[in-house]
């Protein structure tokens, strides 16, 4: 009964700070008008009238508020007028990759790969709609109900997606996929289980090499912390050309220059696609390029490239397995209506396509590279070659869970070679790579000896 009690006070306490916030951000917008937009010119100066309001309601209310209360308060409304609003603190936490808010009342986040409520709010729908207008705004978006669905980049580089009503009926609808400077070392992914040593060793050399490669796999899967792995790879004469529709890459490689769609205006026009940016990398001199992630009809433009001279480029595809990659790279060749037979953009694929790395994130939320094929073209047809998979070990993973005492199931398990032989090994050969090592492992099928590890 005292629990629940404490409980009620403290919901009363947050009421009265979350109206006596609404309060003064009422008066502030109102000086503001009243002065002019200098006041909001510094935060110094936000936090300057911000104290004064407050003196004004201690004065007409005849409440005290505490020092810490008064500079909570402050410090909020100046997050409110030009940064993150209720969302700073998660903004500011590195574990987290995703921010989800389900309504004014409901935000999550994805951190390691699970996700969590938190106890974060708005003060209601109107609230969370100010504060999203303000972030889209700064793009030159808008959002009503003609436009009920945006996109935008914020100023860190975080990705933003809303929909509102009538696209959702329960209302206004936020995922931030967050943009984090990290570099992430080889022995990282290799402790992590992320990838074995055989299998980046041979995709060193595939990129070293020239050879053309699709990373698959699904949403938060590792797909670009793989890519930029791999950039690392490429010769420092390279010229790398990279295009997103945000950017998000980060490649360790000193002759990078970066493209980024831009989406069309309030009327829909004067938007700049994959496509024309593709287009446009091929007559800036680029030796590699880079699409961040092929979703439409820019993917036939990138074929034309990589069989054009364009060896060594990489990108990225959402697909559930690498036979799915094949499927889904054709389907999309064919939606630019380009005027080809189905068996010629076969052709085009399994030409330009040789590599093809399947990334999947568990139940336990780990990511892994789970399997690692090359591309087979023969007789008109496409298939892919398993040179290495992801093998989960059922007995070990259950005595894990039993073990764990709190129902996470821990996927354990290892990469090892299938013993297929490579058919690249001989294009990697008359380029000046030592394969012998490669040679012996597919002779053997031997695994890489290394177990996925779990605290």
């Amino acid at each position: 009964m005292g629990r629940s009690n404490e409980n009620a006070k403290d919901q009363k306490g947050d009421d009265f700070f979350r109206r006596l916030r609404r309060l003064v951000h009422r008066r502030l917008i109102d000086s503001v008008e009243e002065d002019g937009n200098t006041l909001l010119d510094s935060s110094q100066a936000i936090g300057q009238r911000v104290e004064g309001l407050l003196k004004e309601f201690q004065y007409e209310s005849g409440v005290k508020l505490e020092e810490s209360q008064r500079q909570q308060i402050a410090h909020e409304i100046i997050q409110e007028l030009g940064g993150m609003g209720p969302l700073a603190p998660l903004m500011l936490d590195t574990e987290i990759s995703d921010i989800l808010v389900n309504g004014a009342d409901e935000v999550w986040v994805d951190r390691h790969g699970r996700l969590q409520l938190t106890d974060v709010r708005f003060d209601d729908e109107a609230h969370l709609r100010r504060f999203l207008d303000r972030l889209v705004a700064g793009q030159g978006r808008h959002l009503d109900a003609g436009s009920p669905m945006v996109d935008a980049r914020l100023s860190d580089g975080s990705r933003l997606h809303a929909v509102i009503p009538p696209l959702c009926g329960r209302g206004t609808i936020v995922s931030i996929r967050r943009f984090r400077v990290e570099t992430i070392t080889r022995e990282e992914l290799l402790q992590q289980g992320f990838i074995s040593e055989p299998m980046l060793d041979l995709l060193k050399l595939v990129v070293q090499a020239g050879l053309n490669l699709v990373i698959a796999g699904g949403a938060a899967a590792g797909k670009t912390t793989l890519l930029n792995m791999l950039s690392r790879f490429i010769p420092e004469t390279d010229r790398v050309i990279t295009i997103e529709e945000t950017a998000e890459l980060q490649l360790e490689h000193p002759h990078v220059i970066s493209l980024e769609a831009k989406p069309g205006n309030i009327e829909g026009s004067g938007g700049i696609g994959l496509r024309e940016l593709v287009r446009t990398a091929l007559r800036m001199r680029a030796d590699r390029i880079i699409v961040g992630e092929v979703r439409g009809t820019e993917v036939f433009d990138m074929l034309q490239a990589m069989n054009v001279g364009h060896d060594g480029s990489l990108t990225t595809v959402h697909a559930n397995s690498p036979g799915d990659v094949l499927r889904r790279l054709e389907a999309l060749a064919l939606m630019g209506d380009v005027g080809l037979p189905r068996e010629s953009v076969r052709d085009m694929i399994g030409s330009a396509i040789q590599v093809v790395v399947q990334l999947m994130r568990f139940s336990d939320g780990t990511r892994r590279v789970v399997s690692l094929c090359e591309v087979v073209s023969e007789d008109g047809q496409l298939s892919v070659r398993e040179l290495f998979r992801f093998e989960p070990d059922l007995d070990a993973t259950a005595a894990k869970a039993a073990s764990s005492g709190d129902g996470k199931v821990r996927v354990e398990g290892a990469h090892r070679a299938t013993g297929v032989p490579i058919g690249f090994l001989k294009r990697l050969q008359l380029r000046g790579f030592d394969t012998s090592a490669f040679q012996a492992l597919a002779d053997t099928g031997a695994d890489a000896d290394l177990k996925v590890p779990h605290d």
